[in-house]
């Protein structure tokens, strides 16, 4: 449990993602942290690189609504004093720290109580171990250079093991890397030789577009095999894209499913509609009306005549367009024949009113 959250053990993978304002700014923190909520994201993790901001910290993990994980490097007395100010968890690359800080952040962690879900006794604060390619021990660094999974892999064990000796078990795991291939294979020889709940995610994949790529493709193939119990996108822009794109591989996959699916077609010599148009225009719609965001439901928008009908006619809704006119399905059945002007708008009345 991180707080109110399961991770591993069976239940959903956990969507997660990280603040980027400067923490010391409470407004600004919480502000991001209530957006990234709206979006679905369920742990948001925090850095906390200044003592000085410690107050701020406090103030973010006991308005927020989701549980907070801080983020931690080097300084093992930040790591304390978020357990102290309420974060449900605690990043860490215990490798970073000597390790009789390492075992005196894992005490406070265990010592600690976080309100866990309604009628749950509370849990102790939850700490991943994070191992990280470019951040591995000295004794590894050697050995990454040709066998960079095995490494991160060891490098993460060794630290459970310690952490199992201490009788602590409110562990996670993950073994990143800017490589998706190495990513890969770490995290599956990670699932191979421990039963820890696994945070899965491609670190440092890049810009929004570019790293969408990787993550789909790191991520993706990951839960595909089984592999992770809560995933964080990375990506350099705003964070609610990542939440955006890790529920679209949690939908991708069929394991998890929130908000609108668009299904489109793609342009081609048939098509008789700005096709184009007309599917950015619904994903945008639908995405930013709060009545509409978080159903579950999937909407057709095709183009031409070929696919188009059928494809309309099994989503819930749909659109099946050609020669600048198209023919509005609602769960199957044709409801009406419109201009291509007026498709947008019937459709989305079509979606509201369902829900009424």
């Amino acid at each position: 449990m991180v707080g109110a959250v399961p991770v591993g053990g069976g239940a959903p993978v956990a969507v997660q993602s990280m603040t980027c304002t400067r923490t010391g700014d409470a407004d600004a923190t919480l502000a991001q942290v209530r957006a990234l909520e709206a979006a679905g994201c369920e742990l948001v993790r925090v850095s906390l690189p200044t003592a000085e901001e410690t107050p701020a910290f406090a103030r973010v993990a006991c308005e927020a609504a989701v549980p907070i994980i801080a983020d931690i490097h080097f300084d093992w007395r930040l790591a304390l004093a978020a357990i102290a100010a309420g974060a449900a968890g605690v990043r860490i690359n215990p490798g970073t720290m000597a390790e009789k800080h390492v075992r005196e952040i894992v005490q406070a962690a265990a010592d600690a109580r976080v309100p866990a879900a309604s009628g749950e006794p509370d849990v102790p604060v939850a700490i991943r171990i994070g191992v990280n390619a470019g951040s591995l021990p000295r004794d590894l660094r050697e050995r990454a250079e040709t066998d960079t999974p095995g490494a991160l892999v060891e490098a993460a064990l060794r630290w459970a093991e310690q952490f199992e000796e201490w009788d602590f078990t409110s562990y996670k795991l993950s073994v990143k890397s800017s490589s998706v291939p190495d990513t890969i294979a770490a995290y599956r020889l990670l699932a191979t030789k421990t039963d820890a709940p696994l945070h899965v995610g491609v670190t440092e994949a890049g810009t929004v577009w570019s790293g969408t790529i990787k993550s789909a493709v790191g991520i993706g193939t990951l839960l595909a095999d089984g592999v992770g119990d809560t995933i964080r996108v990375s990506l350099t822009g705003d964070p609610v894209e990542e939440v955006r794109v890790a529920w679209q591989i949690l939908a991708a996959l069929g394991l998890r499913r929130r908000g609108p699916e668009v299904i489109s077609c793609p342009t081609c010599g048939r098509t008789e509609v700005d096709i184009v148009g007309l599917a950015e225009e619904v994903e945008r719609r639908l995405g930013s009306d709060p009545a509409l965001a978080g159903r579950v439901i999937s909407v057709a928008v095709m183009g031409c005549r070929v696919n188009g009908p059928e494809e309309a006619r099994h989503a819930d809704f749909g659109i099946a367009a050609g020669a600048g006119e198209g023919v509005l399905f609602d769960h199957g059945e044709r409801v009406a024949t419109l201009p291509e002007g007026q498709l947008v708008d019937a459709l989305l009345e079509l979606v509201r009113s369902s829900a009424d």
